[in-house]
């Protein structure tokens, strides 16, 4: 069948949903892939709200510990406090510190104890620690976090200094606080007011470890965006160098068919492929092939033309010089009968040419259809009209009914090589001969056999009798009544059709020629409407 077309249009249409052409393969690949680590990179995000949750974990349990050291303060003798406020302290890692109604700080857990915590200064901590705090203040740049205020310490350490000690006495309530402390480390204090005579209990710690644990997530998190990253790299190389470079090969070695520098480009196949590239390859590999065939037949069919011309070019000049030089008025009518046969030689030979070089054009463009085989070839049998330059012969027709053998094709293109088959057998049988067809089926392909009673065709000639302007003909026939282009014509256009057409002898094992050409059979054809052969 002929090929399918796309039309201009719908390829505009596809080309509309593909990313600029400004940007190589390469890039696209890698674009792609890194796209998706930055989808990876957002666990950053989730680093900001995991440490809110601990943060607010740790508030939430400070507040009942707070709760549960105020109630025991209130039900403990006065003498027993101030133990029971260190033994507290020392239990859950708190500062605890108890301020009078005053404002006046009246116990301090620190100067009883030990202390369960140290607030560091930034300058001295190892240049780890520095560097993570540079990391710290990066992610949460990235993350959109809200910092909270650096603790300042007091310089008078009494309740008016931390406002939510203020509040919890003012209001009777429990209020927690979250700070930076100068570490940027997170400094969480929860004030209570106590039953007894009005005083408030502040209860602090520097949560160290919120941030230790934030780092070593963060770190996890870099480790797997790091490894992700080196994968995705090395795979977007791989990927480009698996598509993007046969590609640049197949389009370097196109460029070379194109400017046609070389007289054979070999286009890389790439054989151990199985994917799309490989048969992008290897079909712009055969469509280079065909096409080096194509220039190849051009120039050769161009230069059959050449020298075919040339001949009755040469005689029809001859004559025309002869008469202007001969006076004998029989010789110069027999130089005219010359030049008007060689004018109508160039004709002919003009018009055949023609026709040879367009047939490849139009198979090309023209939609084969449902042809009844059978029917077309005994309809051309039956009407073919009787030749005075060739011999009367008789021409039989044997086939199978109507609607048994269908085709696809172009009934036009398939009755020219029928009628030229014809041609060819009626011209080397003898007088009172008998041109047979005969159409049978073999399997899946359809066989049509011309036969005739001349000569036949020898061994040696079989294949060159398919070549352009190759002629043997009987004498007869006469010189230059026969272009050559007969059988040509009628091999291109069954090899446009997928069939094949070759010459041997008759089975029978009489003289003459058997030409035989081959279709594909069409067996299922539901709803085609079968092509009419007028």
């Amino acid at each position: 069948m002929a090929p399918d077309t796309v039309s201009t249009r719908s390829e505009e249409r596809q080309a509309s949903g593909e990313w600029t052409n400004r940007i190589s393969l390469t890039r696209r690949i890698l674009a792609v892939n890194i796209f998706a680590l930055a989808i990876l990179a957002g666990g950053f995000f989730y680093l900001d709200s995991y440490r809110a949750r601990l943060i607010d974990g740790r508030l939430v349990a400070m507040t009942r510990e707070a709760a549960v050291i105020a109630a025991a303060m209130d039900l403990a003798e006065p003498q027993e406090r101030t133990t029971l406020l260190v033994r507290s302290a020392q239990a859950t890692g708190l500062r605890l510190r108890i301020y009078a109604q005053n404002g006046r700080k009246s116990v301090d857990s620190f100067t009883l104890a030990t202390p369960t915590y140290r607030m560091r200064r930034p300058d001295e901590d190892p240049i780890h620690l520095q560097i993570a705090r540079v990391l710290d203040r990066i992610v949460e740049t990235i993350a959109f976090a809200t910092a909270p205020p650096y603790l300042a310490e007091p310089r008078e350490d009494r309740l008016e200094a931390w406002p939510e000690a203020r509040q919890a006495a003012r209001d009777r309530s429990p209020t927690a606080a979250y700070r930076f402390a100068p570490d940027r480390t997170p400094f969480l204090s929860v004030a209570r007011p106590l039953v007894d005579d009005g005083e408030t209990l502040l209860a602090t710690i520097n949560a160290r470890d919120i941030t230790e644990i934030v780092r070593a997530e963060r770190l996890r998190i870099g480790l797997v965006l790091a490894a992700a990253i080196i994968a995705s790299i090395l795979l977007s190389l791989f990927l480009a160098r698996t598509i993007v470079l046969p590609l640049r090969r197949l389009a370097r070695a196109a460029v070379r068919v194109r400017l046609g520098r070389a007289r054979e480009v070999i286009v890389p196949r790439l054989p151990d492929r199985r994917d799309e590239i490989g048969m992008l390859a290897r079909a712009i590999s055969d469509m280079s092939q065909a096409l080096r065939q194509r220039i190849d037949a051009t120039d050769a069919f161009a230069a059959d033309v050449s020298h075919e011309l040339k001949n009755p070019i040469a005689s029809l000049r001859s004559a025309l010089e002869g008469l202007g030089q001969i006076k004998d008025p029989a010789l110069r009518a027999r130089l005219l009968d010359i030049a008007q046969d060689d004018v109508r030689r160039l004709d002919r030979l003009v018009t055949e040419i023609a026709e040879a070089s367009r047939i490849d054009a139009q198979l090309s463009r023209t939609p084969f259809d449902l042809i009844d085989l059978g029917r077309l070839i005994g309809r051309i049998a039956r009407n073919q009209p009787t030749r005075e330059d060739a011999p009367a012969v008789r021409i039989s027709y044997t086939g199978p009914a109507r609607g048994h053998l269908f085709v696809m094709g172009d009934p036009q293109k398939l009755t020219r090589v029928v009628e030229n088959l014809i041609d060819n057998a009626r011209s080397f049988s003898p007088e009172g001969g008998r041109v047979r067809l005969t159409v049978e089926a073999h399997g899946d392909k359809v066989h049509v056999a011309v036969e005739d009673d001349g000569p036949g065709v020898p061994e040696s000639e079989r294949e060159a009798i398919f070549r352009r302007f190759h002629s043997v003909r009987p004498e007869r026939d006469g010189f230059g009544k026969h272009s050559g282009l007969g059988l040509a014509i009628a091999r291109t256009i069954l090899e446009g059709h997928h069939g094949a057409l070759w010459v041997e002898d008759r089975p029978d094992g009489k003289p003459g020629a058997r030409f035989v050409f081959t279709l594909t059979r069409v067996t299922e054809h539901p709803q085609m409407p079968v092509k009419a052969v007028k």
